[in-house]
């Protein structure tokens, strides 16, 4: 299992997470890296724990618009063969040969009358089919006032437009060692206010018992009164800090992941947004820093951000000995 026997003791454990202490009977890591909860609900039937309209805003945009596409040509397939179940001669107009042709007609019948275009060509004919027209017309009309204000709630959605880099870095830093992670905006909707916090998670045997210990890692800055370009995350390793005393193993053994929070006032949804995601040891590099990902423009006039350089690194040494006395911290190779 890879339990760690122990840890800096003068790193003061959190216990108001909301995650589980048990480390026993939790399993991987506890956000994806996309910020969502890695958790699966089960002991209810679906429908009761679905939320429809939360899953529909959540989707992705290819997919919404699959199923907005999908469902537009099943329901049409489905009035189309109630039309060719009252009979063909329902509908008036129609110019047609062999039953392909026949079916074509009245699905493009019921395309017209779902979306209201009717054309006039084609005209039901007798009560069923009539009755059938005007049920379809009503479920079209219920139909687009909802994709409508699914659409405007997947546009109006606050959302924090931040990407995270793909590695945390163990990086030497003010004779020490620190600990980075970065993001950056990737639209113009800028954040103000902007605050950060780390937390880590490791999973520890304590009184020998096995249990998921959290700890608040210090940054070196944890507020920003504006978010416009790339912010490096700065953990410093000193003796406060959980890492201190730990070996690139220990890190490992006790299956350590990092979980950030950032949150901010973006003044395009006049609205705070949040944002997330998570480090897990495995993607931790040990004697690394980031490079540089912005530059001035050829003018000296303004700021040039490179978002494709976001994950970008270069390897370097980490320190045997540091102002902090951290003989034992992290002095691996670098990776």
């Amino acid at each position: 299992m890879g339990l760690m026997k122990s840890f800096n003791k003068r790193a003061k454990a959190e216990t108001e997470t909301g995650l589980g202490t048990n480390a026993s009977i939790n399993g991987g890591r506890f956000f994806r890296k996309d910020g969502t909860a890695n958790v699966e609900m089960h002991g209810i039937p679906l429908i009761e724990r679905l939320n429809l309209y939360h899953t529909l805003l959540s989707l992705p945009k290819w997919k919404f618009l699959l199923i907005i596409i999908v469902s537009f040509i099943t329901i049409n397939l489905a009035f189309a063969g109630l039309y060719l179940l009252i009979g063909m001669d329902h509908l008036n107009g129609m110019v047609a040969n062999s039953h392909a042709e026949k079916f074509g007609e009245a699905f493009f019948f019921s395309a017209q009358t779902f979306t209201t275009v009717g054309y006039g060509r084609i005209n039901p004919v007798g009560f069923a089919a009539s009755f059938v027209a005007a049920l379809e017309a009503l479920t079209g009309l219920l139909s687009f006032a909802l994709i409508t204000g699914l659409l405007y709630g997947r546009f109006a959605r606050p959302k924090a437009y931040i990407n995270y880099s793909k590695n945390a870095l163990f990086v030497p830093f003010r004779d020490g060692v620190a600990f980075m992670m970065r993001m950056v905006p990737y639209t113009r909707n800028f954040l103000v206010n902007v605050e950060a916090r780390l937390t880590m998670s490791m999973q520890v045997v304590e009184d020998g018992v096995a249990k998921n210990k959290f700890f608040q890692l210090a940054l070196d800055i944890s507020k920003a009164n504006t978010l416009v370009s790339n912010w490096t995350l700065v953990h410093i390793i000193n003796e406060e800090s959980p890492f201190y005393g730990l070996t690139k193993e220990d890190v490992e053994n006790a299956k350590t992941e990092i979980l950030v929070f950032v949150q901010g006032f973006d003044e395009s949804f006049s609205n705070t947004v949040i944002s997330r995601t998570s480090y897990t040891y495995e993607e931790f590099v040990y004697g690394a820093k980031f490079s540089p990902m912005y530059h001035p423009n050829a003018d000296n006039s303004g700021t040039i951000v490179h978002l494709n350089k976001l994950d970008a690194f270069e390897t370097v040494a980490l320190p045997l000995e540091s102002s902090y006395n951290q003989q034992k911290v992290l002095q691996n190779n670098p990776v």
